[in-house]
């Protein structure tokens, strides 16, 4: 009967203790649920490409997160459309820093290949937290040329990783993950921080960079 018990009781349980102490209900966040180091910290151990890497250390979400802001400032200085091109306000900057934010959530950063078998409920486990999220930092909606112009920037960087951090060749960027967009060469964080070129960071690095990132969009 206590085995019983104990046995409802684990199996009741979908919240999550934070570096802070803060509980994360996974079934019913709130956006006072974490703190925006708490954020920093898992966006930093999570890892893109399922963490395989050609170098020492797997690439963060943080870090990424960050790659994507410094091309969408980029988009907003450059171009031969510019006029065209959607503003880049603290509003659209700070949504495009937290675009996959509620992976460091949950410390998952699923890869493609597995998502099909996720389900349902994992599904609107994200969308849960993905409102709370845009809740919690004001998060504007996006508008459609918004999305095209983060999509194409967001594909940019995982085609550029796949090379530089995964390990995957050009012609399988383009043949098996069926990315057509061109590998960049340039790493967009490279000259901002004085880094050498698509290296991952650590952790706390990465946690310490996007936190002030995010700071400063706040």
């Amino acid at each position: 009967m206590a085995e019983a018990a104990r046995e409802q009781g684990r199996a009741a349980r979908a919240w999550v203790r934070l570096p802070s102490g803060r509980r994360l209900d996974l079934l019913a966040p709130t956006p006072f649920d974490w703190t925006d180091e708490d954020l920093a910290i898992g966006l930093s151990r999570t890892f893109r490409w399922g963490g395989h890497s050609v170098w020492p250390q797997p690439l963060s979400v943080a870090q990424h997160s960050l790659a994507v802001l410094a091309l969408r400032r980029a988009a907003g200085r450059a171009g031969l459309n510019r006029a065209a091109r959607p503003a880049a306000t603290r509003d659209a900057l700070r949504r495009e820093l937290l675009h996959d934010a509620e992976e460091g959530l949950t410390n998952f950063d699923c890869i493609s290949p597995l998502k099909p078998f996720l389900g349902q409920g994992f599904f609107e486990l994200q969308q849960r937290l993905s409102a709370a999220i845009a809740t919690r930092y004001a998060l504007p909606a996006w508008t459609e040329a918004e999305r095209r112009l983060h999509k194409r920037l967001d594909i940019a960087m995982a085609a550029a990783e796949a090379v530089h951090v995964a390990g995957w060749s050009r012609e399988e960027v383009r043949g098996t993950l069926g990315i057509r967009a061109a590998v960049m060469e340039a790493d967009p964080l490279a000259a901002l921080h004085g880094e050498e070129p698509w290296r991952p960071w650590p952790p706390d690095r990465a946690a310490e960079r996007f936190l002030a990132a995010l700071r400063g969009l706040v």
